[in-house]
């Protein structure tokens, strides 16, 4: 250990659910190509998390939530390679409007309901973490890729 303080990449994921669905988005560029993941994104320096991860799901889905609709659900702290570490917040939007449309084709192939019996096995494995973990509420924390 070096003794220097984490410098984390932030990130936010939203859990949108209309019933036993869960709505996903497929990645379109390099990191994570054609695989699944919910509306994510980065936490924009001096933006608070729920105000973030509204902003994120807006911009990706066109869906509207209430910063106050956000219900944080897991945390994640990813270790994407031996230089950079992610600590993912993960909310459920408990009330939300809108249909959601593909708002970045140029990010995203595709926006998709899956059941949570029936979710996609080729989901990124950082979120699927964070999703598992609140499905399977083993806990607020899961610490991902650390070993």
């Amino acid at each position: 250990m070096s003794g220097q303080p984490a410098q984390p990449v932030i990130d936010t994921h939203v859990i949108l659910r209309d019933g036993d669905k869960i709505l996903f988005s497929q990645r379109g560029g390099p990191y994570g190509h054609g695989r699944w993941h919910m509306p994510s994104g980065k936490l924009d320096q001096g933006e608070p998390l729920t105000v973030g991860a509204a902003r994120e799901l807006y911009e990706e889905t066109g869906v509207t939530t209430d910063p106050a609709h956000l219900r944080l659900v897991q945390i994640v702290h990813h270790r994407q390679d031996p230089t950079t570490e992610r600590i993912g917040f993960f909310f459920e939007a408990t009330r939300w409007e809108g249909q959601p449309v593909n708002k970045e084709p140029e990010k995203c192939l595709a926006l998709q309901w899956f059941t949570v019996h029936e979710l996609p096995d080729d989901i990124i494995e950082y979120p699927a973490a964070g999703l598992l973990g609140y499905l399977d509420t083993t806990g607020p924390l899961v610490e991902h890729a650390w070993s």
